[in-house]
């Protein structure tokens, strides 16, 4: 057997399990959907809500108090600032340091999963055009052993060559949704990510007024 009889004999398949394929492509994006919704709602306005009190901390010279604030908060702002008064005894340089790999870290966790979507997006139409043309060529074969027919199994070839064109659409319809919601969350991301610099920057410049030495402990003063 070469090689183009063992793709026919694939192709006499038909699409249903390409069908079967795009079914479960359809429930993974619909999973991830759900998932990224539920996170970036647990964290859009956090960030935001963060600013005022932890501007008040910091303006008291209460490093401390501003680390608790931010403490436990699931935002990227609040973790990212989190880390940053860990160090903020070593001075600025190291909080910027920290600031700047806690950034990436956390725009990865931002972006998770949204590069299935953004596959999905882009493969789900291939995959079903791909069914379809097994499902012609299922079809086509049957016309050729069949030879040339009127009447009712005529019909059966047109209904057969209709049915292939359902694995296009249900690729497209696949797809189409897995798109819009991989664009809307990447606007998300980006405005995650302001809304934590924002954060981040408001820190960072209070902290920069001050020497390293104000950072020490009052107990270590006396």
């Amino acid at each position: 057997m070469n090689l183009q009889e063992a793709f026919l004999q694939i192709a006499l398949l038909g699409a249903n399990w390409v069908l079967w394929i795009l079914v479960l492509l359809s429930f993974a994006s619909v999973a991830v959907v759900i998932e990224r919704l539920l996170f970036f709602k647990s964290v859009s306005s956090v960030d935001t809500e963060l600013m005022k009190p932890v501007a008040e901390r910091l303006a008291n010279d209460d490093i401390e108090g501003a680390a608790k604030v931010v403490k436990n908060a699931p935002s990227p702002g609040a973790r990212m600032l989190a880390s940053m008064l860990g160090v903020a005894k070593r001075g600025v340089g190291s909080m910027k340091a920290v600031l700047e790999g806690n950034r990436a870290a956390e725009k990865l966790r931002l972006e998770r999963n949204l590069g299935f979507l953004g596959t999905v997006g882009s493969n789900a139409p291939f995959i079903g055009l791909f069914g379809t043309v097994l499902e012609i060529l299922r079809v086509f074969n049957q016309l050729g052993e069949a030879g040339v027919t009127t009447g009712d199994e005529a019909k059966e070839i047109m209904s057969g060559i209709s049915e292939a064109l359902v694995a296009t659409a249900i690729g497209l319809l696949v797809a189409i949704p897995a798109v819009i919601a991989y664009n809307a969350f990447q606007r998300q991301v980006k405005r995650s990510l302001a809304r934590a610099d924002g954060l981040t920057g408001m820190a960072l410049a209070q902290l920069a007024e001050r020497e390293p030495g104000a950072f020490t402990d009052e107990e270590d003063e006396d």
